[in-house]
């Protein structure tokens, strides 16, 4: 049986190791999940324009990235970026940026998905009152089409949070790392994972839930 002793956890020992990793993963969570989407529509624009200079590279960007596992595009834009710019930009800095980067591809298949989703006598009458294609794009298809995507936005979210633990490998003080500092300055390594777990899976728990009301209220909305 394992020796387990919680009794060195504490509010104090809560605010000094994990409320700051805490802080750092939502943070995170959350501009990676505004660039992703903002730079994911982007793409998903490109790779249905029609216009092979546009698609091909997109499609090459958005394959490629989804092929790559996120932990390798982490450790290599962490270490081959300051080898050709010849200064280091830190991990937090890092990590944000290889987060966008990668988040980017899935929330272009989520956005190129709910586009195609619209019906296309949406897109033909936008056409019919003499609409341009952004404009019938910005006024018609994607207002819809962001509606019935906000779930699985929600979603993926959830699953970027998720991931926010692997900057770990790059040293980056996220909420993972918090439980490990606290477990190793108590010498209770293995309590500290064990609360990691519990917390990781309580907040995501309780966003999945939240994710399943709202689509139950889309699709009453429907």
């Amino acid at each position: 049986m394992l020796n387990l002793d919680w009794s060195f956890y504490s509010w104090e020992v809560m605010s000094r190791f994990v409320l700051k990793g805490l802080q750092f993963s939502l943070l995170l969570t959350v501009v990676a999940t505004l660039g992703g989407v903002t730079f994911g529509t982007v793409l998903a624009l490109m790779r249905l324009s029609g216009r092979p200079w546009l698609e091909l590279p997109a499609t090459v960007y958005v394959n490629g990235m989804r092929s790559i596992p996120l932990v390798m595009v982490i450790l290599w834009f962490f270490l081959l970026v300051p080898f050709v710019i010849g200064r280091p930009i830190g991990a937090e800095l890092s990590a944000v940026i290889t987060f966008i980067a990668f988040e980017a591809a899935y929330f272009s298949e989520i956005v190129r998905a709910g586009i195609q989703s619209i019906a296309r006598g949406q897109v033909m009458a936008g056409y019919a009152l003499g609409l341009t294609y952004g404009q019938n794009m910005r006024l018609v298809i994607l207002p819809q089409a962001f509606r019935n995507m906000l779930p699985v936005f929600l979603t993926q979210t959830i699953i970027l949070f998720q991931d926010t633990s692997l900057v770990y490998a790059i040293g980056a003080y996220d909420m993972l790392k918090g439980f490990e500092v606290a477990g190793k300055n108590y010498g209770r390594p293995i309590e500290a994972y064990l609360a990691a777990a519990v917390a990781y899976f309580v907040i995501c728990y309780s966003l999945s839930a939240l994710v399943k009301r709202l689509q139950a209220k889309i699709a009453i909305i429907r």
